[in-house]
């Protein structure tokens, strides 16, 4: 018996109206000629358990999960993998035919993908890094760069406690350093990663001083509206490679792209101008 149902997934927050992944999930869809709908969902926390279960009855093969929903929808997930059990959060999710649902995070995987392709030259166990803030892209950040082989990676944050808490979470090749002290250590950083909202559209700069970034060093931005930060337009200046932040959020819709509608899509230019658009 043939199978005529349409695959659908989407992304779920709360809000949501801010997300560009239906225009890049939809940009995919269209390219490689694929039957599927890839919708935004704006729901409460308290209701989140309730829409989860309800999808996969109503023909949706996944989703994606956002702010400030991850930590949330790794709890309520039957099969967590690994590395989204390490992050402590999830981000795609894929539901099975029985209903149950399996949790992944694919930041970590975007986040590396995104730096290897922006900046071609730079080696993980070249020197050491500097990573901005403590909090969830934090994680999938410390996660990745652990991971490649980074031997030290410098963490700070405006509230110290919860530097230190990654710390013990992720073990010894953290070194906590005081938010006040962040423009010292960026002196001999091979890369230095901004995970916070600061430089956001809508948020307050990252004042931290910069006047020691070396030519060379890599210098990467999560935040990507605007695309280019102060933080990488000093960098420019100041002859690092800088990497912003949009390529993250395309790489890591990969995975869960070739999850649900059986294709592995292309991050090309077509890709950003899309989820730009």
């Amino acid at each position: 018996m043939t199978d005529y149902r349409v695959p659908l997934a989407g992304v779920i927050g709360h809000p949501i109206g801010h997300s560009r992944s239906p225009k890049l999930h939809g940009h995919w869809l269209k390219t490689y000629g694929l039957a599927g709908h890839y919708i935004p969902m704006d729901v409460a926390p308290a209701d989140l358990e309730t829409v989860l279960r309800t999808l996969p009855k109503a023909g949706f093969v996944g989703a994606n999960v956002t702010v400030p929903h991850k930590e949330a929808a790794l709890k309520i997930a039957d099969h967590v993998s690994d590395r989204a059990t390490v992050i402590g959060a999830a981000n795609t999710l894929v539901f099975r035919e029985d209903g149950s649902i399996h949790a992944d995070n694919t930041d970590g995987y975007g986040f590396m993908e995104n730096l290897r392709s922006g900046a071609l030259d730079w080696n993980a166990k070249d020197g050491p890094a500097v990573v901005f803030g403590a909090g969830g892209a934090a994680r999938a950040v410390l996660h990745a760069l652990s991971d490649a082989g980074v031997p030290e990676i410098l963490l700070t944050n405006r509230t110290r406690a919860r530097a230190d808490h990654l710390k013990e979470e992720f073990g010894q090749r953290i070194r906590v350093v005081d938010w006040v002290q962040a423009g010292n250590v960026i002196e001999n950083a091979e890369l230095v990663v901004n995970t916070t909202s600061l430089g956001m559209r809508g948020q307050p700069e990252l004042r931290v001083p910069l006047d020691g970034l070396q030519p060379g060093a890599v210098v990467t931005d999560l935040v990507y509206a605007p695309l280019k930060t102060n933080l990488l337009k000093t960098a420019e200046e100041a002859g690092c490679t800088t990497v912003d932040g949009l390529g993250m959020l395309l790489h890591q819709a990969v995975p869960g792209f070739e999850r649900w509608f059986g294709v592995r899509p292309e991050v090309d230019a077509e890709t950003r101008a899309a989820a730009l658009a």
